[in-house]
C-alpha cells in the first residue's frame, strides 16, 4: 500500500524565521539551479496568480513529479548532506547511518528542528525500538518525497515515528489507512493489535472502528489466529455486547473455552467471561463456576416463559439473543440488480428463544423497494390486507419486515428486527452496516440512507448485488415482578 500526498517539502510555503530567498540560496547548493527556478518550484501559487492577472487564458505546467524524483535522488546520493542520522536500535548493536539535509528535516518536523539546533556535531543519534528502526528509512524518505509504501504490519511502527517526530500529515494518513484496512488479509491478524495500540495512544476513532469490526465479523475472528491474542479487557468488552454477529452462542462459548485454555487467565477473569455467555441461547452444559446460570438456562428451556416470568426477569441479558446467523433466527437475502424493481421474500424463525417454544414458527414477509415513499405517504391497504407499493422517482431504498400471520402465541413476545448489509473489502466479505428496528416499526427509517446503489462499484454492493441477512430476535415480556 502506498500513502501519497502533495510532497510535504512544499511546507516551504509556511512562514519561517528565514526569508524565502535565504532558503532558496541554500537549495541552490543542493539542486544546482538558479534561485528563481527553485522558488518557482516551491511557490507555484504565487506565480500562477501573477500569470492569471496578466492573462486569464494562461496554462499551468506542473513538474511536481520531477521535483519528487530530484528529492529522492538527493536522499539516495546524500549530495550536499549537512547532517548524519545515526539510528541505534535499542538493546542491540545495530546502527543505521543516513546522510540527510537539515533544511528538509526542520521543514517537516519541529522535533528535528530542536534536535538539530541543540547538536554539538554533524551527527544526531536517535535511539529507536527494533520495529521503528526497521522502518526508519521509509519514514525519512517520506519527509523528502511525500509518499510511502507500507505493509499492514508496518502501520503501527510508522505511526509511532510520525507521532514522536510530530509529522502530523503522515500520522493522520496512517490512522486513515488503518481504519480502511481492517478487513485486509494478514497471516496472523492485525485488528486486535491495532485496537490495543489505539487504546494505548487514546485514538478513540481507531479504537471504535476496530471494536465495531471485531463485533460485526466475530465469526471469522473466532476462527482466526488473532482470537487467541485478544486481551482480557477486549474479550470482556466484546462479551457484553448485544450486536455481535456470529453463527450461534454455542460458537462463542466453544471459542471462549479455547481462549481460556490458551491464555490461562486468573480465576476471576475466567468466571467473568463464562458468566457473560448467554446460556439461555444454547442448550445447557456443565461448568462449575456458572452452575447457577446453567440451572437457570435449563429452567428457561423447560418451563413456560409465562411461568418463568413470575420468578425471573426474562428481559435480562442472559435471555437476550445476539445477531445470530443460523437459520432459526433469520435468513440471508441476495438482491440482484437492486435498483431495478421491488422484491419480496418470505422466511421463518422460531417464536421465542426458549426451547419451550422451539416447535412454534413465525413466517415473515420482507419487501425491498429501491424507490419507496415513507409510511405517511403510502397508499391504503387492499381488501386482502396486502400493502400496495407506492414507488416514485423521488423515493429511496426501503425494507419492510412484517409477520405473515397473527397468533395468540405472539402475546408476551416482541420482536427486534435487524438487517445486516455485507460488502467486500480487500477480497473479504465483511459487514458494512447494521440496521435495527422493533416490533412497533415495520421498517428501518435510515435504511441505506447514504448508499448509492446506482453505481456498479458501490461500496454497498458485491458484484452489482445487495447482500442482506435479516435477523429476528424475539424477546419475552416480564409479566410480573420477580420474587425476592
Amino acid at each position: 500500500m502506498i500513502l501519497q500526498y502533495v510532497p510535504l517539502v512544499f511546507m516551504l510555503k509556511r512562514t519561517h524565521r528565514r526569508s524565502h530567498l535565504q532558503w532558496g540560496c541554500k537549495l541552490r547548493i543542493l539542486f544546482g539551479a538558479p534561485v528563481e527556478t527553485i522558488l518557482h518550484y516551491f511557490f507555484p501559487t504565487a506565480a500562477l496568480k501573477h500569470d492569471v492577472a496578466l492573462d486569464s487564458g494562461a496554462t499551468v505546467l506542473n513538474h511536481t513529479m520531477n521535483l519528487v524524483h530530484r528529492m529522492e535522488t538527493l536522499l539516495a546520493l546524500g549530495n550536499g548532506s549537512d547532517v548524519t542520522l545515526r539510528v541505534e536500535t535499542i538493546n542491540t548493536d545495530e546502527v543505521k547511518v543516513i546522510q540527510a539535509h537539515s533544511l528538509v528535516l526542520t521543514l517537516q518536523s519541529d522535533v528535528f528542528e530542536e534536535l538539530l539546533l541543540s547538536r554539538n556535531s554533524s551527527s544526531v543519534v536517535l535511539r529507536e525500538t527494533p520495529d521503528c528502526a526497521a522502518v526508519f528509512e521509509k519514514f525519512v524518505r517520506y519527509l523528502y518525497c511525500g509518499d510511502i509504501s507500507l505493509r499492514l504490519d508496518q502501520a503501527i511502527s510508522l505511526h509511532k515515528l510520525a507521532s514522536k517526530y510530530h509529522v502530523w500529515g503522515l500520522q493522520q494518513g496512517l490512522t486513515q489507512y488503518m481504519t480502511q484496512h481492517l478487513s485486509s488479509d494478514s497471516p496472523t491478524g492485525h485488528v486486535v493489535g491495532w485496537y490495543s495500540y489505539a487504546l494505548q495512544i487514546g485514538d478513540i476513532t481507531l479504537r471504535d472502528s476496530c471494536l465495531q469490526y471485531l463485533s460485526w465479523n466475530l465469526s471469522s475472528v473466532l476462527q482466526s489466529r488473532e482470537w487467541g491474542s485478544i486481551s482480557e479487557d477486549l474479550l470482556l468488552s466484546l462479551l457484553q455486547r448485544s450486536d455481535l454477529i456470529l453463527q450461534s452462542e454455542l460458537e462463542l462459548y466453544e471459542a471462549l473455552e479455547g481462549w481460556i485454555n490458551q491464555n490461562q487467565p486468573v480465576r476471576m477473569t475466567v468466571e467473568s467471561a463464562l458468566r457473560a455467555v448467554r446460556y439461555g441461547m444454547i442448550p445447557p452444559s456443565y461448568y462449575e463456576s456458572i452452575r447457577d446460570l446453567l440451572y437457570l438456562a435449563f429452567q428457561f428451556h423447560s418451563a413456560s416463559p409465562i411461568q418463568l416470568a413470575k420468578y425471573f426477569d426474562v428481559n435480562c441479558s442472559i435471555f437476550t439473543p445476539r445477531n445470530y446467523l443460523s437459520s432459526a433466527w433469520g435468513s440471508p437475502w441476495i438482491i440482484n440488480n437492486p435498483t431495478r424493481d421491488d422484491r419480496s421474500f418470505s422466511f421463518q424463525t422460531q417464536l421465542g428463544p426458549s426451547g419451550h417454544d422451539s416447535s412454534k414458527r413465525v413466517t415473515w414477509n420482507a419487501l425491498f423497494s429501491p424507490r419507496w415513499l415513507p409510511l405517511s405517504a403510502r397508499s391504503t391497504y387492499t381488501e386482502l390486507g396486502a400493502m400496495q407499493p407506492t414507488r416514485t422517482e423521488g423515493g429511496r431504498p426501503r425494507i419492510i419486515v412484517t409477520p405473515a400471520t397473527s397468533s395468540p402465541d405472539f402475546a408476551g413476545v416482541s420482536f427486534q428486527k435487524t438487517v445486516i448489509v455485507t460488502t467486500k473489502q480487500q477480497g473479504k466479505v465483511v459487514v458494512k452496516h447494521v440496521y435495527n428496528f422493533h416490533q412497533s416499526t415495520e421498517e428501518a427509517g435510515d435504511f441505506l440512507l447514504d448508499a448509492d446503489l446506482q453505481r456498479r462499484a458501490s461500496e454497498y454492493l458485491i458484484d452489482s448485488s445487495l447482500y442482506l441477512h435479516i435477523v429476528i430476535k424475539p424477546l419475552y415480556h416480564t409479566l410480573l415482578v420477580a420474587r425476592k
